[in-house]
């Protein structure tokens, strides 16, 4: 019998362009929400432009440590790199004539634009809907704000950990008695970035529609974002009126659904099903739980939680948690030791998805690239978080300022470049 012969191996297929190839966007925002959301926009593609102020930039570029050190031997925070890749720095002063100028020629060749003043701050510097309606009919304006355009709050400064309190999550985290608990990262930010990606996008849409023509003017409530991330959480409050109970790791509408103390660290169970259920009932070598009254459906066990708790914490217990993800696995019940972030990271490299920066102005750097495969591939970062103002030349050249011009907004501060 001849061996089977090797089919030729077939050319790889050209990597297409970048879904947002030639989109030109302008980031006029800073801290989190806003450049997070611009970043994303790089990240698909786009042709990103960070607006920072000439003295000191962004300030999340001092919110440290860890920071780290540029080949001049300024320091830049950690913050900072994580939501500013794929974007060229602007220095530029929007507080003064030349800079709102210099701005103005910028939008006329934009497609997008992301802001996050606070509304009567960008009505003072002389910004308004209409006219960027009037002026730039095609750009799409995304306004990112803590609490809407309008009302009694419109002004009020927005800071994640306030909103995760305001939202109604601190209601829903932690441990059911004691102080109250934040999500470890600034999620009302993230959330607010990621609705707002969305509505870029089909602004975006449906501009470029045939029957289209026309920005739009997209606006996110960071308020807004945190009450739609309640979900199934609103939803039950307004099916019955009733607040959730604080669970620690648990959830209000299923069990067992949450981390067990096995004999040497913590386990995270989820069997969210009757049929996982039995699975683990067989598991943990107690196969009369799944027929007991008290435990036979989801709704019982939830009735019965207290009980069903301490049944499992006294068996999980009992077994090293090396032990019981072999068990658990084997019958095919989720399961996982909860993970510090050098197992996440070390996870997420095996994955293919921490990427290396292109060598920029703070060196050599890796990151989290984004989520998402078009294909079989992901989108690699194209450029590094930039130092300030590391493009300010570049920018104003491509905007059609002539040098004597640039070196004007340069020697009165208007405008700054390393």
């Amino acid at each position: 019998m001849s061996a089977r012969r090797r089919p030729p191996d077939l050319p790889h297929p050209p990597e297409s362009p970048a879904p947002l190839a030639g989109v030109r966007v302008i980031d006029a925002s800073r801290v989190l929400a806003g450049p997070y959301l611009a970043m994303l926009l790089g990240d698909l593609g786009a042709d990103v432009v960070k607006i920072e102020r000439p003295a000191g930039g962004d300030q999340t570029r001092a919110w440290g440590p860890p920071f780290v050190a540029g080949a001049d031997g300024r320091q830049v925070s950690a913050y900072f790199l994580s939501i500013n890749r794929n974007k060229r720095s602007l220095a530029l002063d929007l507080k003064t004539a030349p800079g709102r100028a210099a701005f103005a020629r910028l939008l006329a060749g934009a497609d997008v634009l992301v802001e996050n003043f606070l509304p009567g701050e960008w009505r003072r510097l002389g910004f308004r809907s209409h006219r960027f309606t009037g002026a730039h009919p095609r750009l799409v304006q995304v306004t990112v704000t803590g609490y809407g355009a309008a009302g009694p709050d419109t002004d009020r400064p927005a800071y994640d950990v306030v909103l995760q309190a305001e939202s109604g999550l601190m209601s829903l985290t932690g441990p059911p008695a004691g102080e109250p608990v934040r999500v470890g990262v600034a999620i009302i930010d993230v959330l607010a970035a990621l609705y707002g990606l969305a509505g870029t996008l089909a602004a975006l849409r449906a501009r470029d529609a045939p029957a289209g023509g026309r920005g739009r003017h997209v606006a996110v409530a960071m308020a807004d974002a945190g009450a739609a991330f309640l979900a199934y959480a609103a939803q039950s409050y307004l099916a019955d009126g009733r607040q959730p109970a604080r669970l620690g790791s648990g959830h209000p509408n299923l069990t067992p659904y949450q981390a067990y103390a096995a004999s040497d660290g913590w386990l995270v169970i989820g069997a969210g099903g009757e049929g996982l259920w039995r699975r683990l009932c067989a598991a943990l070598e107690r196969p009369e739980l799944a027929s007991d009254p008290r435990f036979a459906t989801n709704a019982a066990r939830v009735r019965h939680r207290a009980a069903l708790d301490a049944l499992l914490g006294a068996v999980i217990a009992a077994r090293p948690v090396a032990a019981w993800l072999a068990i658990l696995r084997r019958h095919g019940v989720p399961a996982a030791p909860p993970a510090d972030l050098a197992t996440a990271v070390a996870q997420a490299r095996a994955r293919g998805q921490v990427a290396a920066l292109p060598p920029g102005a703070y060196g050599s750097l890796e990151t989290i690239a984004l989520p998402l495969l078009f294909g079989d591939r992901r989108p690699r970062p194209s450029r590094s978080p930039p130092a300030l103002g590391e493009h300010t030349v570049e920018i104003l050249t491509e905007a059609g300022l002539g040098a004597e011009k640039i070196r004007a907004l340069l020697a009165s501060g208007a405008a700054f470049a390393p």
